[in-house]
């Protein structure tokens, strides 16, 4: 008599083995250079994100951010070209807050300066759309890619979507009023965005490095103190870019320029001086600093902990992930340092932007080594 089949078990699956070699994204029998080009795709992305988060920075040094007053996702790709239409863009840009409380009598060139910087941010973010949609429709015309992928791959494309409309929520904060500069905290939302779209390209690149027997079989290895460590230092590491965010928003690099004191005294003078007294700490230079020196403190000592305890492992991959982390780390915390002694010009300040994204990816990468820890280095 035959075996019962289980109710739920497709007919085509009942003799089929796994493949040893799957990496649970691409269908059984599909060639390994579909995985090769679905790498690729998000390596690019990854570049890209990378790049617009930096031109993003140099914007927003630049105050450049407010140049285009307007949100035209298809037909804003064409910059104006005659005489006539620079004076219209220029005519609009000076009928908001910024140009009339801040750059009244700028030049027609200043303010060419200011809108190729915008216009190439925004125009990068519509390169980072083309290049997620004409890759993900090719490799859905493969058919080759299982349901749980492509829905990961489409919550790229849908964060990217997303992160267009948060741009222009942003930027529209700072079209009105009496204000000089985008909102900061939307501004922390739209880097914040960022810095999570990044983190998903990068996971998933982890992923696709390995196959599924690997991953089944390492998870088993790992160890939850380590785990911990990791998941501790990507939260401090995301809140503290947050933080930093809610500075270049405000300025507030620039209001205390003495270091470790501020303004010769621990707590910055004049604290919880606005109304209601959340405000503060959204818009109140010092505190906004303050807050963000601290959260700092306390990574840079978790970082420290988390790097002696991963000391005493065998895993040497995971030894040398956190040995990066450290060493990120304490090299960001001395650039912090030098550029608020500097005032934070541009040129220090987009360097402390691009450690942070190395720090960052290095965090992902040992969160990743902590969840799926190499066989051949398990930790004691």
């Amino acid at each position: 008599m035959s075996k019962k089949r289980a109710i739920f078990q497709e007919v085509s699956d009942s003799a089929k083995p796994i493949a040893s070699n799957s990496v649970g994204i691409i269908e059984k029998n599909s060639n390994e250079k579909i995985r090769n080009t679905i790498q690729l795709w998000l390596k690019t992305l990854f570049v890209l994100i990378v790049l617009i988060i930096l031109v993003g920075g140099l914007t927003r040094l630049t105050d450049s951010g407010l140049s285009i007053t307007e949100w035209k996702p298809i037909t804003g790709a064409l910059p104006p070209f005659s005489a006539e239409s620079w004076a219209t863009e220029f005519n609009k840009y000076k009928q908001i807050p910024e140009y009339k409380l801040q750059n009244e009598g700028m030049s027609l060139s200043e303010f060419k300066f200011i809108y190729w910087w915008e216009w190439g941010h925004r125009q990068l973010g519509r390169v980072i759309g083309l290049v997620w949609f004409c890759g993900f429709i090719f490799l859905l015309s493969l058919g080759k890619i299982q349901k749980p992928w492509r829905l990961r791959l489409l919550l790229i494309g849908v964060l990217i979507g997303v992160q267009g409309t948060v741009g222009w929520w942003m930027v529209s904060s700072g079209l009105t009023g009496t204000v000089l500069d985008v909102a900061s905290y939307r501004l922390a939302t739209h880097l914040g965005l960022a810095f999570i779209i990044l983190g998903y390209i990068s996971w998933f690149i982890l992923l696709l490095g390995r196959n599924e027997t690997f991953l089944l079989q390492a998870r088993r290895n790992a160890e939850p103190k380590f785990i911990f460590l990791s998941t501790g230092l990507l939260h401090l590491t995301f809140l503290q870019i947050l933080f930093g965010a809610l500075v270049a928003g405000i300025d507030a690099g620039r209001s205390y320029t003495d270091w470790p004191l501020m303004a010769g005294q621990f707590f910055p003078p004049d604290l919880f001086y606005l109304n209601p007294w959340w405000r503060n700490f959204f818009e109140d230079p010092g505190l906004v600093q303050f807050v963000h020196r601290i959260s700092g403190y306390i990574l840079f000592i978790f970082c420290i902990y988390s790097w002696s305890s991963v000391r005493k492992s065998g895993n040497e991959s995971l030894k040398f992930g956190f040995n990066l982390i450290f060493v990120i780390a304490f090299f960001q915390m001395v650039l912090g340092i030098v550029t608020v002694f500097y005032a934070a010009p541009w040129e220090i300040a987009i360097v402390h932007q691009f450690g942070a994204i190395l720090l960052w990816v290095a965090v992902l990468r040992a969160r990743f080594i902590t969840k799926y820890p190499p066989n051949n280095a398990l930790s004691k």
